[in-house]
């Protein structure tokens, strides 16, 4: 397959683009079809390498210091692993087996760690590098636990959970015990005696769940870059919804007439809401929330990413085979990229 002709033209567009390419940065693409994560050079448009990451790769993170890449191979809860790329050597390296955590889907990686949801186990789960171990696993309760976020602290999660219609918004919060007043817990921080030996002292803090619910179909999420909404499409529905993050509860059902809708993604600024809706990327002003154009881009879409710069956004289009890439400030489209058979997850690598 030949890259689009319009990859042509996308290359003298940009020629003043090309700081990306010299800071080291890279595109992850996934192709379902062959298997493959593909690095492309973001100011070129053209595939460097392809890495093998295992059965039905659907998303891709990578990590803060740009060595390694986390691929959940998904299945629709049939694999349980998590494939591997040392981005370094571009090369597939162990895979990692998540046992009873079947159906690996969403990931972010966030705190040296990669964060995922686990459909097939209505659960959500973190690996630690450092250790090769998962070292938390929350369940949620709901069905098909699809996409992830987690804060930059750490202390909050948001998951999607397609089947139930719902956005499920854990909090790490002080635990509290309901003892009387003045009362200890037996063997915890505080207790006169302490722990007994080789006991750890009991823990002071646990995730609270609120389940909230939004519209059927609830699958490509984003959080506002302040924090402060969380904004869903729903898919069955065609709708959007905004959840207000702090109070946990819809503040809008946006008319949008999505319907099939996949991902959505702010720019970095909080202006632009994007979202890959069939054939078509609608693109939404978020302080009006309403549609300020319609993109045609193929005859169907999953994937979107926003370059840190918020210059550029591309779009997998999974039946057509290629990779779009809209210029955000004309909403045109300037290029193609062929990344392998039914590209859909995408990440930004910057290898430092």
């Amino acid at each position: 397959m030949k890259i689009h002709a319009c990859a042509a033209i996308a290359v003298s567009l940009l020629a003043g683009h090309a700081v990306l390419g010299q800071s080291g940065n890279s595109l992850l693409v996934l192709s379902k079809h062959d298997h493959t994560l593909a690095v492309v050079n973001p100011t070129t448009l053209q595939v460097t390498s392809r890495v093998p990451v295992g059965n039905d790769p659907h998303e891709v993170i990578a990590s803060a210091d740009g060595t390694r890449a986390y691929v959940s191979n998904y299945g629709f809860g049939a694999f349980h692993t998590l494939a591997v790329v040392d981005l370094v050597n571009d090369k597939a390296m162990p895979s990692i087996d998540l046992g009873a955590l079947r159906g690996p889907h969403g990931l972010i990686f966030q705190g040296g760690k990669t964060w995922f949801t686990a459909e097939a186990a209505k659960a959500l789960g973190r690996y630690d590098p450092a250790t090769d171990k998962v070292d938390l696993i929350l369940g949620t309760g709901q069905n098909r636990t699809h996409m992830i976020w987690v804060s930059s602290d750490g202390q909050q999660i948001v998951t999607t959970n397609v089947s139930s219609g719902t956005v499920s918004i854990f909090t790490q919060e002080p635990i509290h015990m309901g003892l009387p007043p003045g009362s200890r817990p037996p063997g915890g921080a505080g207790s006169p005696s302490g722990p007994p030996p080789g006991v750890p002292p009991m823990p002071r803090t646990d995730w609270n769940e609120t389940v909230v619910r939004v519209g059927n179909g609830s699958e490509g999420f984003d959080v506002s870059p302040n924090g402060k909404e969380i904004w869903v499409a729903n898919a069955q529905d065609g709708t959007l919804s905004v959840v207000s993050l702090p109070e946990k509860k819809v503040l809008e059902t946006l008319q949008v007439d999505a319907k099939g809708a996949n991902r959505l993604k702010f720019t970095p600024d909080g202006r632009t809401v994007l979202l890959s809706s069939g054939p078509e990327l609608i693109v939404l002003d978020a302080t009006s929330q309403s549609v300020k154009a319609r993109v045609p881009i193929g005859h169907g879409s999953g994937g979107v990413l926003v370059e840190p710069d918020g210059k550029r956004a591309f779009v997998a289009c999974g039946p057509d085979n290629f990779v779009v890439v809209i210029d955000l400030q004309t909403l045109k489209v300037m290029g193609h990229i062929d990344a392998g058979g039914e590209p859909d997850g995408m990440a930004w690598v910057e290898r430092r």
